[in-house]
């Protein structure tokens, strides 16, 4: 099943300063936890929230998915919620680096692959919004495969990961440091060499001391696809009987 034949209702019609992120957040009620995901595209619907809850006295509570996307919550006056205290999340937004036909996602850029695994697999709704050539034919196409690893046992993870045919390099920050993401975990990026994502989320799934990896294979519940003319696609996953 390629995009063409994906159900979508169109959302071009929305024409704002930014449509994508007012899409991303329109469906959101009164007294709804929501979750806040992290990157670029994820900050725009942050800013469209808080606008919605400033403008329109909005009252809800947020889960945000990173230390950044907090800071920034906390920036706009938004009612930021401890996660260790909530056990279900009512609408969840975040971004995708790639997604494939099938719904599949690519993760990881921000090294905040934890946090939205644990919001996604409570939350009630989940939405992904990304750009138009983020829909890819096969994930890895543009993007490498990040897993969030323990230092402590780095040598010999890796070790396990080559028995796999997956070999990468450590993340470093742009002054060169190790780039460590909010829970202290290092971040190996991989190629997927074109493997199929569903098998090798499984096997890394087993791989002691990887903490977390960037296949999300049936988190996303809908996209909001931007166009390259500012416009919206809505696409929405076919969930099989």
């Amino acid at each position: 099943m390629g995009f063409q034949s994906i159900r979508g209702s169109g959302v071009a019609e929305i024409r704002t300063d930014d449509a994508l992120a007012e899409a991303a957040v329109a469906e959101i009620e009164p007294g709804m936890v929501v979750g806040l995901g992290t990157g670029r595209t994820a900050q725009r619907a942050v800013m469209a929230l808080a606008r919605r809850v400033h403008d329109q006295g909005l009252l809800v509570h947020c889960v945000p998915t990173s230390h950044v996307t907090e800071t920034l919550a906390r920036s706009q006056r938004l009612n930021v919620l401890d996660f260790a205290l909530v056990e279900k999340i009512d609408y969840l937004f975040d971004g995708a680096d790639e997604v494939d036909e099938q719904f599949r996602m690519l993760k990881g850029l921000q090294g905040a692959i934890a946090r939205q695994r644990l919001t996604a697999r409570v939350a009630t709704k989940r939405v992904y919004v990304i750009q138009e050539h983020k829909l890819v034919q096969r994930l890895g196409t543009k993007a490498t495969l990040p897993l969030a690893i323990m230092p402590f046992a780095m040598a010999a993870i890796r070790e396990e990961l080559r028995k796999l045919g997956l070999s990468g390099v450590v993340r470093r920050a742009m002054n060169g440091e190790l780039f460590l993401t909010d829970h202290a975990h290092l971040i190996l990026d991989v190629s997927m060499n074109g493997r199929d994502p569903d098998e090798l989320a499984d096997a890394l799934d087993h791989v002691p001391g990887v903490v977390e990896h960037g296949l999300f294979t049936d988190e996303c519940d809908e996209l909001l696809v931007e166009t390259d003319d500012g416009a919206v696609r809505r696409l929405v996953r076919e969930v099989q009987e």
